[in-house]
């Protein structure tokens, strides 16, 4: 597939899309990147990464090596991507903290659009596909019932958790940030990213290095489970598309109950930094909001949400129709 630098630009820009959303748990990159209309083929590149490729290195160059992974589209998209967190992990740590309401009703709206967007995708609506549907939406809204555990103490548990949260970030529907929240290790990932930044900026080596060796094993699982359940999801949307699609829905509508806006807390724990968090909430009715539930500015941030959605997945058509 031949592209100019514009069509990288754009790739680019769906990667930030990505990361942003990867940021924020209960949101996905991946569904991003199903509804931008890149899901397919950052899968099939991504199962073509292989040890395979230092032989074509040897025999073919370079050159023919990177094309064979579809080396630009994955520099571009992985570029994007890391921009995003390094830049907005400080802001969304922020706003989750000052402006909790107006964040989930922005996010509830994508994730809702997204819902209907990738359930219209789905060709024949047999027994199987609506019985995935069914018992995925029931598990997915029990995992957003678990009470996180305690936070990860061991290089093991971080590469685990890097591992884990990858096969979600790539998985539309499922919050790889939800995965790591649920994991006891979505606090650390924030402070890794933040401290790492402020390490470099300010030139305090120590912060710098504690946080690289803990980025450096997250990245590390990351990598691994990016590898191996890339191929196995490759399969299932060649093979089983409908059924994958199916259980992505269901994920999804379960997984709104994490992000209603409106929340009571029952739980909460002190993080490394001394600051008082929450660990275990449920959704209430904005009328029990204990404060003020910004019932007319979150309804307008969700429609905003949802039309962001319609915009994006308008752009994916025109783009498949040129």
């Amino acid at each position: 597939m031949q592209r100019r630098l514009i069509d990288y630009l754009l790739i680019t820009f769906k990667g930030i899309a990505m990361g942003a959303a990867d940021v924020v748990p209960g949101v996905s990159g991946g569904t991003i990147a199903f509804i931008s209309g890149i899901y397919e083929e950052l899968l099939e590149s991504i199962d073509k990464v292989g040890l395979d490729v230092f032989k074509v290195w040897k025999k073919e160059g370079f050159k023919t090596a990177w094309n064979s992974i579809n080396g630009n589209f994955l520099l571009a998209l992985f570029s994007g991507i890391a921009i995003s967190i390094l830049s907005l992990a400080k802001i969304i740590k922020w706003l989750l903290h000052n402006e909790p309401v107006l964040l989930w009703s922005f996010f509830f709206g994508l994730v809702l659009a997204s819902i209907l967007y990738i359930a219209k995708q789905i060709k024949g609506w047999s027994i199987k596909v609506i019985i995935a549907v069914i018992v995925t939406s029931v598990l997915s809204y029990f995992i957003t019932l678990a009470e996180p555990f305690a936070s990860p103490d061991s290089s093991i548990y971080l590469l685990f958790c890097g591992f884990i949260a990858i096969i979600a970030m790539i998985l539309p529907g499922v919050s790889g940030a939800f995965i790591l929240l649920i994991l006891g290790a979505y606090q650390t990932a924030i402070d890794t990213i933040n401290n790492l930044i402020e390490g470099l900026s300010t030139g305090n080596m120590e912060l710098f290095k504690d946080a690289l060796f803990k980025f450096a094993l997250l990245a590390l699982g990351a990598i691994v489970g990016l590898k191996v359940f890339s191929k196995a999801l490759n399969w299932m949307f060649k093979h089983q598309k409908n059924l994958t699609l199916a259980i992505l829905t269901g994920f999804m509508i379960g997984s709104l109950n994490k992000i209603w806006p409106w929340k009571e807390v029952l739980k909460t724990r002190v993080n490394s930094e001394g600051v008082e968090v929450t660990l275990l909430d449920k959704s209430i009715l904005p009328t029990s909001y204990d404060g003020d539930n910004q019932i007319v500015m979150a309804l307008v941030f969700i429609v905003i949400g949802f039309a962001a959605i319609l915009i994006l997945e308008s752009l994916g058509r025109q783009k498949n129709k040129a």
